[in-house]
């Protein structure tokens, strides 16, 4: 009896859900009766649905990408992410699979292969990175109106926050019912969250994830955030990984912190006799040298640029500091066993998969090409008083991966044309809406 077999005769599942991420992050798959999942053991899907923007949309060199016969892909189920679904009425469980073409590859545009190639490069340099994502998320009123702005949840008490309640355990109370759901549904799955804490923002909150293996911590955020809509919904509100959903509320970001273990001795490479080693310092200037062509990853819509602002705490340019949150790249206080940096550009609204990859090649590089960071940034500078040197908009943080030879070489070139391509896509169906701002203050005034 093979280990999926053995899972889903213990819990007595009725259906299967076979996911897999697209482009954006989001689940696609099938559903299938247990009996016809035991059957196949693996599946066919179009291998198009990788390729579609936020939106539903095609690139518009969507036939440069995929063949114009829309052909389809395998899907082969890891067993080590089988999980029960706890949201579901009947037992019910779920698969994350890796995407193969028809000739056994594994698919060059599916977000798994893009962060397993990537890893595959650290095991040939006998390292292995060890990440631990967090990630920031609001709760929101149920809001089925677009034209509407978003307001947040009320909690318990009925009533709605109004001032900033950063680490504020009565705030997260407020909305109890919602986290002992979330957190047995949690457990269900064997998610790895660690601690909770109300963020700054209006029923803003933030859960840390326990570090560990990059391709399984991808996988738990992956399901963690269907997780939590789940937990939501089912007390009548809304959670949401937008970057920045409400105009005077900071934004969300998935902070990824990330160190090096030496593969044979488990030792930290970023360590060398209690201070910083080389690997540490060429790490960290690969980070501070191509984040700027990698920000497309960590902040991959629209919506996403318009949380870099001086005011509301998060990286506006590539500065690092010792336990400094105004940088963008921070180095955590910890013993020195533990050294580690974390990359503060993800957004919450990130593919996981994708952002750990491309902070994981960012750091690869400057290793390979022995980079060294700039000085590290002082405790005294306001974040008002630094000068924005990342991309503003997601079409000049295409420009800039476009631009960058050896970061599209490591992430895979037909990669990031596709990549490119369906972000473009959004991008310009964006740029066709005219905003209120604009009507309020240009229609009658230029």
């Amino acid at each position: 009896m093979t280990e999926l077999e053995a899972f889903l005769k213990q819990h007595a599942i009725t259906e299967v859900e076979s996911t897999l991420a697209d482009m954006t992050g989001n689940a696609r798959g099938k559903f299938y009766p247990t009996f016809k999942f035991l059957a196949e053991q693996t599946g066919r899907i179009p291998e198009t649905v990788l390729v579609q923007s936020v939106t539903g949309d095609w690139a518009d060199n969507h036939y440069e990408i995929v063949d114009a016969s829309d052909r389809d892909m395998m899907l082969k189920p890891d067993p080590k992410t089988l999980r029960m679904v706890p949201w579901a009425d009947e037992p019910t469980a779920q698969v994350i699979n890796d995407c193969y073409t028809t000739d056994g590859d594994l698919h060059p545009l599916a977000s798994r292969t893009i962060l397993r190639h990537i890893l595959a490069l650290y095991e040939a340099e006998g390292l292995k990175p060890v990440i631990a994502p967090e990630v920031e998320f609001y709760l929101i009123h149920p809001n089925t109106d677009p034209d509407y702005e978003l307001k947040p949840a009320a909690g318990r008490s009925g009533k709605r926050e109004t001032s900033r309640r950063s680490y504020s355990i009565d705030a997260v109370n407020e909305f109890n019912s919602i986290i002992d759901t979330l957190y047995a549904y949690c457990e269900a799955q064997d998610l790895d969250v660690d601690t909770l804490i109300h963020e700054s923002g209006a029923a803003q909150m933030e859960i840390n994830f326990i570090h560990g293996d990059p391709l399984d911590l991808a996988d738990q955020v992956f399901v963690f955030k269907r997780t939590l809509r789940e937990a939501a919904m089912k007390h009548g509100v809304y959670a949401t990984f937008m970057a920045k959903p409400m105009k005077d509320e900071p934004g969300s970001a998935m902070h990824i912190h990330q160190s090096l273990l030496d593969a044979e001795t488990g030792e930290n490479v970023f360590n060398n006799q209690g201070k910083p080693s080389e690997r540490f310092y060429h790490y960290l200037g690969g980070l501070q040298k191509y984040t700027p062509n990698a920000i497309s990853f960590f902040a991959p819509n629209v919506n996403s640029y318009r949380r870099f602002s001086p005011e509301m705490a998060a990286p506006i340019n590539m500065q690092w500091g010792f336990d400094n949150r105004v940088a963008g790249l921070r180095v955590p206080y910890s013993v020195p066993e533990a050294t580690r940096i974390e990359n503060r550009f993800p957004g919450a609204d990130c593919n996981p998969y994708l952002a750990i990859a491309a902070t994981l090649a960012c750091g690869y590089l400057g290793m390979k090409e022995e980079l060294y960071p700039t000085d590290p940034i002082q405790g005294n500078e306001s974040p008002e008083n630094q000068e924005v040197e990342i991309a503003r908009t997601l079409e000049e943080g295409l420009r800039l991966l476009e631009e960058c030879a050896p970061l599209c070489e490591i992430m895979g070139e037909h990669f990031v044309r596709a990549y490119m391509g369906v972000k473009r896509s959004e991008f310009e169906t964006f740029n066709r809406v005219i905003s209120s701002w604009e009507r309020e203050h240009l229609l009658l005034n230029v």
